[in-house]
């Protein structure tokens, strides 16, 4: 499916991201498999663009599209089935449809790691905030965020400093600037090898509403969850909750008893999350996104194992993401998963929290 024809299910009325997640999980053919699946409503909205384009409200977003693409090479419209699409969001309940992005998309291709937190921090926070950013962006991940002010920007702002990579996942449109105190930050974003996303059309100006549901994509995107500084009752907690919900490693850094902005840290460890001073803390939890060497049994049993099934080869008792085992193999999603599948009912592969593993035997 093209990039168009994602937009136009993505704004067909009543078909939220949830509902157009699992009608895509089940392959249909276009246009005719979607107009069999879709309920009456979409399904009539559908059918007007396909027979009269000009007729439906849906060409407006199309010719949209078509500008945006024309405007500057920087311009994408990632969905599914494009090469840059990040895999990760397949794996969370509700994956926005389509991601309008500004940048460079090479940006998505390092494992990523989330850095949120307040937006009145300590000076403390800053420093860990600009230290973990820095840290991370040096071993070669990709630090995600808001753009926002206070934890998110100065981490953002300290992997660029690094040489690294970064990305910013909007609560508006990708081509606005906000908060508008970063714009400076935006700038480098675009100019050094930074990516920005957003899931609503250009020129969307930001609401309150807008940003718990950016949340999940900020999260979505990441192997791990770093929360610098949260009060008791915050965005960034809220974060951390979407992050357990799709199975990802949260991890907060201990702050003082008399400092509110760390209450909402230390709440989190209370809940399990992982405690960390220092990178090499993350790096332990998170050490099955680093490229693993092929476990070859000893012998040349194991040696045709690997060479018959490079997928097995690459399993091992440590779980390791569907995303990361696309990368490493060069299979596409769907093969991947068809062979995971194999695999799994051959009883010599299952599913894990954090990825795949291989079963003994």
């Amino acid at each position: 499916m093209t990039a168009k024809e994602w937009l136009v299910l993505s704004c067909l009325p009543k078909l939220g991201p949830r509902r157009l997640v699992v009608l895509a999980a089940q392959a249909p053919s276009w246009p005719e498999g979607w107009l069999a699946l879709l309920p009456p409503e979409p399904r009539q909205a559908l059918r007007l663009w396909l027979e009269y384009p000009q007729r439906s409200p849906l060409q407006a977003q199309c010719d949209a599209l078509d500008a945006w693409l024309a405007a500057d090479p920087r311009n994408a419209l990632l969905h599914p089935h494009h090469p840059a699409w990040p895999c990760l969001l397949d794996e969370i309940a509700d994956p926005p449809p389509v991601l309008w992005a500004i940048g460079d998309l090479e940006a998505l291709t390092p494992p990523g790691i989330a850095i949120v937190g307040t937006r009145r921090p300590s000076r403390d926070g800053l420093g860990n905030a600009a230290r973990f950013g820095r840290e991370l962006a040096e071993q070669g991940w990709c630090v995600v965020s808001g753009l926002a002010l206070g934890v998110d920007g100065q981490a953002q702002q300290a992997a660029l400093d690094a040489g690294g990579r970064s990305v910013a996942v909007l609560g508006c449109g990708a081509d606005v600037i906000y908060p508008p105190r970063h714009a400076g930050l935006y700038r480098r974003l675009l100019d050094e090898g930074g990516l920005i996303l957003s899931e609503h059309p250009p020129g969307t100006t930001a609401r309150p509403a807008y940003f718990p549901r950016r949340n999940r994509i900020v999260t979505g995107l990441a192997q791990g969850v770093v929360v610098i500084e949260a009060a008791e009752k915050s965005g960034s907690l809220v974060s951390a909750r979407l992050a357990i919900e799709q199975n990802r490693e949260v991890f907060a850094l201990p702050g003082s008893l008399h400092n509110p902005q760390a209450r909402g840290c230390l709440s989190l460890i209370r809940q399990g999350a992982t405690l960390v001073t220092e990178v090499a803390d993350i790096l332990a939890e998170l050490g099955h996104w680093s490229t693993p060497a092929v476990d070859v049994e000893a012998g040349s049993q194991g040696a045709s194992v690997v060479a018959d099934d490079p997928l097995l080869g690459w399993l091992s008792d440590v779980p390791t993401p569907l995303d990361a085992l696309i990368s490493l193999t060069g299979l596409d999603v769907s093969g991947c998963q068809l062979r995971l599948l194999e695999l799994e009912l051959e009883g010599r592969a299952t599913q894990a929290a954090g990825g795949w593993i291989r079963l003994p035997g």
